[in-house]
């Protein structure tokens, strides 16, 4: 049976960083957005809050900024390879992030065959962010599963990567997880633990023990 490998971003994929942070430092508001972070790390706001929040901080976010970030985050090495080989073995990639969609679908074109993040107006921003569009660690869960029904796998077929307690729900929900640089939230949670820059390490974790 196929599996379908799910993959965080914000300090999964991306060592060490956030999204978010990575595109308001090309706008000189990164230290807002780190506070932002904690915010939202230790729980004093939601997902529907910070949303409001980094939008606010946006309003200058142009396609050029969100494409400069991307292509200068600290991104793990071996991603596009790592995909490339789950998709030869005939089995499915998606990442699943809270951070907003028009930087996470950028991962497409590096071989995933899906990205969901939470919903946001395209940049340069000419509406509101609609808090129903945010995604929470609950959520990607649910997006789990509309994945499920698309590539015709079962939850038991999943594969979760991630670093944080935004992870901690669909670690519960699937049968093997990958805590890749993780904080403590995910103590004892995950059925493999990783710390390092190369992806591909992390993905031999599970395909050595098949």
């Amino acid at each position: 049976m196929a599996r379908l490998h799910l993959f965080d971003l914000d300090g999964t994929l991306l060592h060490g960083t956030t999204a978010p942070v990575e595109f308001s430092r090309q706008l000189g508001r990164e230290a807002e957005t780190v506070a932002l972070d904690r915010a939202i790390a230790e729980g004093r706001i939601g997902p529907p809050e910070y949303a409001a929040q980094v939008y606010e901080l946006w309003g200058d976010l142009t396609e050029a900024h969100v494409r400069a970030a991307f292509e200068s985050a600290p991104w793990l090495a071996r991603i596009r390879e790592v995909w490339a080989e789950i998709r030869s073995a005939g089995e499915y990639c998606a990442v699943v992030s809270l951070s907003p969609s028009f930087f996470v679908e950028l991962l497409l074109d590096w071989g995933a065959h899906a990205a969901h993040g939470s919903r946001f107006p395209d940049v340069p921003f000419t509406e509101p962010v609609d808090p129903a569009g945010v995604l929470s660690a609950a959520a990607k869960v649910t997006t789990a599963d509309r994945l499920c029904a698309e590539f015709g796998v079962a939850r038991t077929d999943c594969v979760a990567y991630g670093d944080s307690s935004s992870d901690k729900d669909l670690f519960a929900a699937v049968p093997v997880s990958v805590a890749v640089n993780a904080d403590a939230h995910l103590a004892g949670l995950a059925t493999y633990s990783y710390t390092g820059r190369d992806l591909w390490d992390a993905y031999e974790l599970v395909v050595r023990a098949r």
